[in-house]
């Protein structure tokens, strides 16, 4: 695969240079748009060797998307053209602010989560129930794979995660297993489900694909995750976590928070079926929810304490009443700061460099490149390849600007190939990327990459099934 990518990207640089669309130059033949691809391919190289360099991975591509934007200003400047680059950037920066956003909410709920000890109760169920690794290896992926057509791939990802590490606490080779599992089935639950990825979401938004045209990927979504999880489940121990059984007492309001996240996520989608505005506006609402939520526990946590002080000496439970002791108010701005920021930078610098090379013409050319050959089905695929190394969205972004004449079917591959493609790699969908800062030190680029051959087998299978199962939907421009 890495090898068709480079050559695909060296074939490019044959471009000649001219004026695009809107005053747009055309920079894929020029020394500058040459050097952007190699600054992107040493920022990216550098990202992989993370685990080896122990770099943050956000670093590299910070330092690349100032390289690249400054490169192209200095183009526009040159050619008395400011205005477009600067209209260009504020575009790709808006694009990053509401994926930033949206991220920032989950992470702060789950983060509130985690501090009212709701994981740690779902943890001791897990070991009061006396689940194997291998159980707990499907209980942790089906349910990722369910729950993400409503709550997202992203925010299931990061969901499953936190029990899983809370389970098998301090049990690498298990988590990082878990963690892909999850990556995969995260992604193949939201490729059925126009709220799943940001890739359907984006071409439910078009009107290509209506809302219940989605459901005919179920079943291929099925086998994308099936297969490898299957495979990968003969590697995994077949014996109990390590962990001590011990009673967890749930800090107040630990599941009146949990039902306050679901509010939020039916926000954001009521933001975007009923209201068509874009679903960020509503997780910022659930934001607001969670801190009048921590207004209540802060002003009502004297009289609680009062209550439990009383329980507890009535009881002689000396332990109860040193816990009480040590109780601190509820903070939102605490669960916020302890976000994972630098998986969110790492956010800010692949969607502006992939931005930067699609505003020199790179995207839009690489989809000329494969589309112009008559054959959709396989550059449906390949792109789906390709965005496991320069993520789902832009690619998306960018057949959808290039509008090819494509039936249904054809459009329902791109949307399948795209969100399930990126799970080859951990940088190629933003469930991946998150879990990377989540579970640091169990979950790599490295770890991720040696079950790739086995992902690859579950990705070309949910083809095969789509092609057979939904032949019907390509017989409109014979595709």
């Amino acid at each position: 695969m890495w090898l068709a990518v480079i050559t695909l990207l060296l074939s490019l640089f044959a471009a000649p240079a001219a004026f695009a669309a809107n005053g747009q130059l055309d920079l894929t033949g020029t020394t500058v748009g040459m050097t952007a691809i190699i600054i992107f391919t040493v920022a990216y190289l550098l990202v992989m060797g993370e685990e080896h360099l122990h770099m943050r991975k956000s670093k590299p591509v910070l330092v690349a998307a100032g390289l690249i934007w400054m490169m192209i200003g200095g183009v526009y400047v040159d050619q008395d053209l400011p205005g477009v680059a600067e209209t260009a950037f504020r575009h790709n920066l808006l694009e990053f602010a509401e994926l930033m956003l949206f991220l920032l909410v989950a992470m702060t709920y789950i983060n509130a989560m985690e501090e009212r000890r709701l994981f740690d109760g779902l943890r001791s169920w897990m070991i009061r129930k006396g689940f194997s690794y291998r159980q707990l290896f499907w209980l942790s992926g089906w349910l990722a794979f369910f729950i993400s057509p409503v709550a997202d791939n992203l925010t299931t990802a990061l969901l499953m995660c936190a029990v899983i590490m809370k389970v098998a606490d301090g049990d690498k080779k298990f988590i990082s297993m878990c963690c892909v599992s999850i990556v995969v089935a995260a992604n193949a639950g939201g490729a059925f489900s126009p709220f799943g990825d940001i890739t359907t979401l984006m071409v439910w938004q078009a009107g290509i694909v209506e809302f219940q045209e989605f459901l005919v990927l179920f079943i291929p979504s099925v086998l994308n995750y099936l297969i490898p999880a299957l495979i990968m489940s003969f590697f995994i121990e077949n014996r109990k976590p390590a962990a001590v059984h011990e009673e967890v007492e749930l800090k107040r309001g630990a599941l009146r928070i949990t039902a306050l996240f679901l509010l939020t996520i039916a926000t954001a989608v009521a933001c975007h079926m009923l209201l068509h505005l874009p679903p960020v506006l509503g997780m910022m609402m659930g934001l607001g929810y969670l801190q009048f939520f921590g207004y209540f526990l802060r002003m009502t946590l004297p009289g609680s304490l009062a209550r439990k002080r009383a329980m507890a000496e009535r009881a002689g439970d000396m332990k109860k009443l040193e816990r009480l002791g040590g109780v601190v108010p509820f903070d939102v701005f605490s669960r916020v700061s302890r976000a994972e920021w630098d998986t969110l930078l790492f956010f800010y610098g692949i969607v502006i460099c992939v931005g930067g090379l699609g505003f020199m013409g790179y995207l839009a050319l690489l989809s000329e490149t494969l589309y112009g050959s008559g054959d959709p089905t396989m550059a449906n695929v390949i792109l789906g390849l390709v965005s496991a190394v320069i993520d789902n969205i832009p690619v998306m972004f960018a057949v959808l600007s290039m509008q090819p004449d494509m039936s249904h079917g054809q459009w329902l591959l791109i949307t399948l190939t795209a969100g399930t493609g990126g799970s080859l790699l951990s940088i190629g969908s933003a469930a991946g990327v998150a879990l990377m800062g989540q579970a640091r030190g169990y979950y790599t680029f490295a770890s991720h990459l040696k079950w790739a051959p086995v992902i690859l087998l579950g990705y070309i299978a949910s083809i095969y099934a789509h092609l057979w199962l939904n032949a019907s939907l390509f017989d409109v421009f014979g595709q």
